[in-house]
């Protein structure tokens, strides 16, 4: 039985796509159904990276996360005539299935289109005609502050900034998932201190041991707002 049927809560589901080696997706695993983030369970790992080791993270779990892969080249080599567009609605399409509470983009290196927004909030269909019955919000984890850095590499630009005396620290943050790339309203947002000196392997490891904590605590307070941890009638 698990923690969340002992409580008598129903289980929030999760599903994480990730791209690499999934130290963001180990915090989540090690933090379900505990009081870091309670009544919850992923449901799936979905990775566009055939040897992203988070597949393997989330395999040699207890117990075991199921997981999907679904590379962007490989689906246009085996679908011709299929777009990006189209893979990325076939990637909101999996999400689709699983109708879990809330997506979690953790490292997730790849740009959505418009197309999986629009399955994944219900506005297009996933399965023939059928539609999600309610939107399934989708949160990212970026590697920088609100407003700066977008995009990718954002630690190495931020990095240079700070030894070109343009900033003076940098961040992580959590945001809601939208059309423009990171400029989703943010969930949560933690500053990380640049130390002058430093090399920039000790600025990025200090900036993972924060997004390691940010990724859970956001994930929690999204899932509370939308699915609170209630006991079962």
């Amino acid at each position: 039985m698990s923690d969340a049927a002992a409580q008598g809560s129903r289980e929030r589901h999760i599903v994480v796509l990730i791209s690499g080696s999934g130290t963001n997706l180990q915090a989540l695993i090690d933090a379900q159904n505990t009081p870091a983030l309670p009544s919850a369970r992923i449901t799936l790992v979905l990775s566009n990276r055939k040897a992203a080791y988070g597949l393997t993270r989330a395999a040699q779990a207890v117990p075991p996360i199921p997981t999907a892969y679904l590379g962007l080249q490989p689906y246009l080599k085996a679908n011709p005539g299929k777009t990006r567009d189209d893979y990325d609605c076939e990637v909101g399409r999996i999400v689709a299935r699983q109708k879990p509470d809330l997506v979690v983009l953790a490292g997730w290196m790849h740009i959505m289109g418009d197309g999986f927004l629009e399955i994944v909030s219900g506005d297009q269909p996933y399965d023939g005609e059928e539609r999600l019955a309610k939107p399934i919000p989708v949160i990212n984890l970026h590697p920088a502050l609100p407003g700066a850095f977008d995009g990718a590499h954002a630690i190495e630009r931020a990095y240079e900034a700070f030894q070109k005396a343009e900033i003076k620290h940098s961040g992580v943050m959590v945001h809601r998932v939208v059309k423009e790339v990171d400029r989703g309203e943010p969930v949560l947002v933690r500053e990380v201190e640049i130390v002058p000196g430093e090399p920039i392997e000790a600025f990025e490891e200090r900036l993972h041991a924060v997004e390691w904590k940010i990724i859970v605590e956001a994930t929690r307070k999204v899932l509370d707002e939308i699915a609170p941890a209630t006991p079962v009638s």
